[in-house]
């Protein structure tokens, strides 16, 4: 195993899930994940939503970088934060809310327990 790994869809078999059918609050957004690094507590790739809301509780820091899209993450109190392609954010633990998809969003993640 080399030391650097690129981060890439290419030759990576991918995931599709939906999140908990008590957790969405509008539409069918389906998740494709492409799981490039998976140790010692770290967690990294590319993920992408098609369009839709669901609640979401941040246990763990995740660092994102969007590639192409439009997502709106909602706190708890309803403060809003936009992300479109070239933004990138740490999402901390505690944080509590609702993520929305309002077209398909791709993004790198690293994520950190």
């Amino acid at each position: 195993m080399s030391n650097i790994a690129r981060v890439t869809r290419e030759g990576i078999q991918p995931e599709i899930s939906r999140p908990d059918p008590s957790r969405i609050v509008a539409g069918d957004p389906v998740h494709t994940t492409w799981n490039i690094e998976d140790r010692d507590g770290l967690y990294c790739g590319l993920w992408q939503s098609t369009p839709g809301t669901w609640r979401i509780n941040y246990v763990e820091w995740e660092y994102v970088y969007i590639h192409s899209g439009h997502s709106v993450l909602s706190d708890a109190d309803g403060a809003t934060t936009v992300l479109k392609g070239g933004d990138s954010y740490i999402i901390r633990p505690g944080f509590s809310g609702t993520w929305q998809a309002v077209e398909t969003t791709l993004k790198d993640y690293v994520i950190k327990g």
